[in-house]
C-alpha cells in the first residue's frame, strides 16, 4: 500500500489528505523507498548538482518573542549583535572569493535594517559581484518595504510560514503575532516576483500528523520556489524547554514528499537536521533536498546566534564547512 501511494504521488506530484496522513503515520515503513524515489526526481530534474547558499547572519536582535526561539525579545541570556554594512559586505567578498554566488542575509526582526541601509547593503553586493543572487530572510515587513528591497536588487525572499493551521500559529506565537499577517506577506513576496521560500518545524509542540498532511497540501497549493524545513529543537532559554525536540527521521522523510509534490522546488537539508543527527544533511540530500547554506558569519558572532540549542557549525570556516560536507559524500 505504501509503496503504491508513493508511485502514485511521484507520477502526480499530489495526494489527498488521507493519502498524505497514511505515508506520514507509517514512514518508518517506507521512507527508504520514498528517498530513493525522490532522489529519482531530483537527478531527472537537476542532475546530482547540490547548490551552495552562502548564510550571513546579520542580527541576533528581534522584536518578537516566538516561544521556541533562542533570540527572541524576552531572552534575557541571549547575546546579542548586529553586522554593520561594511561588515556584511566583508562576508560577501569573502565568500565570493570561496565559490560561493548566492547571499543569504537572515537576523531576527530587527528594526535596525532599514530599507535605506538593506538597499545600499544589496545594490553594492550586485555592483561588486554581478553574477550573484541575493535572498532576504528577516522576517514580516510591509508591503512597500518588500518592493523597495526588491527594486534595489533582492532576488529572493525566504519566510517560514511555520504552520498552515491557525490555531497551531497561535500556539506557537504571542498574541502580538498575526497568522493572517504572515500569510499576507508571503502574498505579497509572490506578486512582487520574488522567488519565495516558505518552510516550517516538523515536531514542533502542538502539532499532530495531521497538521503535516496539510502542510503538504499547503505547499502544493503555494508552488513556492524553495521549502525549508527543519527539525524542531528546543532550547534552554524558552517557554518550550520542556517539549521534545522533533525527529530527524521524518524530518528527512518530509523531504522526500515534497520533493515528490513539488518536483522542481529548491529544497535545503538544513542545519537543524545535521544538528539532531550528525549525519542529517547527508540523509537529506540522498533523500531529494539539493540546498547547502554553510556559514559565512564572522565566526566571534556564530553562537551568538542561537535558535536553538547545540547548532552545528558555530565554530568553522565557510570553506572547512564545505570541505566537511564534501568529505561525507555531499
Amino acid at each position: 500500500m505504501y509503496k503504491a501511494l508513493i508511485d502514485k504521488l511521484e507520477r502526480d506530484c499530489i495526494l489527498s489528505f488521507e493519502e498524505y496522513l497514511t505515508l506520514i503515520n507509517g514512514y518508518k515503513e517506507i521512507s527508504d523507498y520514498a528517498a530513493e524515489r525522490a532522489s529519482a526526481v531530483r537527478n531527472r530534474i537537476y542532475g546530482k548538482r547540490v547548490y551552495i547558499r552562502g548564510l550571513i547572519e546579520v542580527s541576533s536582535y528581534c522584536k518578537n518573542n516566538c516561544y521556541y526561539c533562542g533570540i527572541r525579545a524576552g531572552n534575557k541570556n541571549a547575546e546579542r549583535y548586529r553586522l554593520t554594512g561594511s561588515e556584511i559586505l566583508n562576508c560577501a567578498d569573502e565568500g565570493y572569493r570561496l565559490g560561493f554566488r548566492t547571499f543569504v542575509l537572515q537576523g531576527g526582526e530587527d528594526a535596525y535594517y532599514t530599507d535605506g541601509l538593506l538597499c545600499g547593503v544589496i545594490k553594492e553586493i550586485k555592483r561588486r559581484f554581478p553574477d550573484t543572487a541575493v535572498t532576504l530572510s528577516l522576517g514580516e515587513r510591509s508591503t512597500e518595504s518588500y518592493k523597495t528591497l526588491k527594486e534595489a536588487g533582492a532576488d529572493r525572499y525566504l519566510l517560514r510560514h511555520e504552520t498552515a493551521n491557525k490555531k497551531h500559529y497561535s500556539l506557537l506565537h504571542p498574541d502580538t503575532m498575526s497568522f493572517d499577517n504572515r500569510q499576507r506577506c508571503i502574498k505579497d513576496l509572490k506578486a512582487l516576483g520574488y522567488q519565495v521560500g516558505v518552510g516550517f518545524m516538523v515536531g514542533s509542540p502542538y502539532q499532530t500528523n495531521e497538521d503535516l498532511a496539510n502542510e503538504l497540501l499547503y505547499l502544493k497549493k503555494l508552488q513556492p520556489q524553495m521549502v525549508g524545513i527543519g527539525p524542531f529543537i528546543t532550547h534552554k532559554d524558552t517557554p518550550f524547554k520542556g517539549f521534545k525536540s522533533g525527529s530527524a527521521d521524518l524530518t528527512v522523510f518530509l523531504l522526500s514528499l515534497i520533493r515528490l509534490t513539488l518536483p522542481n522546488v529548491l529544497l535545503p537539508a538544513t542545519t537543524a537536521l545535521g544538528t539532531l543527527k550528525a549525519d542529517g544533511r547527508e540523509r537529506g540530500i540522498k533523500a531529494g533536498a539539493n540546498v547547502l547554506m554553510p556559514n559565512l558569519s564572522p565566526t566571534d558572532v556564530r553562537k551568538k546566534y542561537s535558535l536553538y540549542d547545540n547548532k552545528i557549525c558555530t565554530g568553522e570556516e565557510a570553506a572547512q564547512c564545505l570541505g566537511c560536507l564534501i568529505k561525507n559524500g555531499i
